[in-house]
């Protein structure tokens, strides 16, 4: 079983004030150094222990790239130490380690050679190397006529040929269409499954959240959260709003989730309510009812243009539904300060059985990342429960009509 234990690593480049410093430092040591020291790492701690899939976020720049470069042993590390307990596949750089004038073939066996696995085990894998990365007759072509999806089709195929004890996966994924990045993730969930222990790296908040149990923030080169991952991608989020990343706090719920608030604070919900069609405030609904969702809002400041939006989110905090008053054609110009709004959506709750949070945003345009009032994750929570005899599995309730034709 595959398990990742960093202590106290940091990672630091040498700086020289010219380039000639380097040269007289190299040949004249016992002048002193000539050098200072960028430190784009320090202080990181973690252990992911068998079995975990744990996500790394943060902007560009806060050190994830080179922590996975450390990780997989391409650089060292220049304090504290990383120990790997197991069979480790990584696909860090697209097509890395391809030579661009072989065949995609002679690319797949040697790279499987890497990896510790022999030609004859190859003969056997090929084939559904092959199947999987489902690149047809260019396999046998070398790899500088590839597109990029081609070759990171080839190189994930590779790298999952058998399962790892430990698998870590980049942002290479990304540059892949969509269809097979939806199957790479469906064979990496299997092997988390399966007990592989996972390290993934992803701007994609999303798959973060479906696939990791655990995330770890970076920032500036050091760990600014490590938790469940709902609670890390709300964090995260709320600070790459440039205006309120400032103002960021969370709170740990009764219920066990955590309640993320960032923004200037101009403006502020006060309150929300679900409400039925009797007028009554309720938290338990079925499938299928009409609802409507008052969010009242609170003006601190003088405000040129006023946006609201609201999204549901599922128990692993993916985005079901959201929308705000921008996208309705419903924004408020001119707010002046002390005033109070009511805003009331009637919405159809036309979604899956289970448990859900309500995000609320207030803004000045399309998003938060430009004017960010105030955005809040789990600012309300609410179940829906099943109608009977008219069960459905998945996120969405559709309205399928259906005709059995004998022939």
């Amino acid at each position: 079983m595959g398990r990742i234990i960093v202590k106290n690593v940091g990672k630091a480049y040498k700086q020289y004030p010219r380039k000639l410093s380097k040269v007289v430092e190299w040949i004249f040591p016992f002048l002193g150094k000539r050098h200072t020291l960028k430190w784009v790492l320090k202080d990181i701690n973690f252990d992911i222990k068998p079995g975990e899939a744990v996500g790394i976020v943060g902007v560009n720049g806060a050190g994830k790239s080179t922590l996975l470069k450390m990780i997989t042993g391409t650089t060292q590390p220049t304090t504290g130490s990383i120990e790997m307990q197991g069979r480790v596949a990584a696909l860090l750089e697209l097509g890395m380690g391809f030579h661009p004038e072989f065949t995609g073939r002679e690319n797949a066996y040697m790279s499987g050679q890497l990896m510790g696995i022999s030609k004859q085990e190859m003969d056997k894998l090929f084939p559904s190397i092959e199947e999987f990365a489902e690149i047809g007759d260019y396999i046998d072509m070398p790899v500088r006529v590839y597109s990029s999806g081609m070759q990171v089709r080839l190189a994930f195929s590779v790298a999952t040929a058998i399962r790892p004890d430990i698998l870590i996966v980049d942002e290479a994924l990304s540059v892949g269409d969509v269809y097979f990045q939806h199957k790479s993730l469906e064979r990496i969930k299997q092997y988390c499954k399966e007990g592989t222990t996972l390290l993934f790296v992803s701007h994609d908040t999303g798959a973060v959240r479906s696939i990791c149990g655990t995330a770890i923030l970076l920032e500036l080169g050091t760990i600014a959260k490590v938790g469940l991952s709902e609670a890390v991608m709300d964090l995260y989020n709320a600070k790459l709003s440039s205006s309120g990343s400032s103002n960021v706090k969370q709170n740990l719920l009764s219920n066990g989730k955590t309640k993320t608030i960032s923004g200037t604070d101009e403006a502020s919900v006060f309150n929300i309510d679900l409400i039925d069609n009797n007028g009554s405030s309720r938290n338990n609904f079925n499938v299928g009812e009409l609802i409507k969702i008052k969010i009242s809002v609170a003006v601190k400041k003088e405000i040129e243009k006023l946006v609201l939006g609201f999204s549901f989110k599922d128990r692993l905090g993916q985005t079901v539904y959201g929308t705000n008053t921008y996208l309705l054609n419903q924004i408020l110009y001119c707010v002046k300060p002390g005033s109070t709004y009511d805003f009331e959506f009637s919405i159809k709750l036309d979604i899956g059985v289970g448990e859900y949070s309500l995000q609320t945003s207030l803004g000045g345009g399309e998003n938060h990342l430009s004017e960010n009032y105030e955005w809040v994750d789990v600012a309300h929570t609410f179940q829906i429960i099943p109608e009977k005899n008219k069960s459905f599995v998945g996120f969405s309730k559709l309205y399928p009509e259906l005709k059995v034709i004998n022939k």
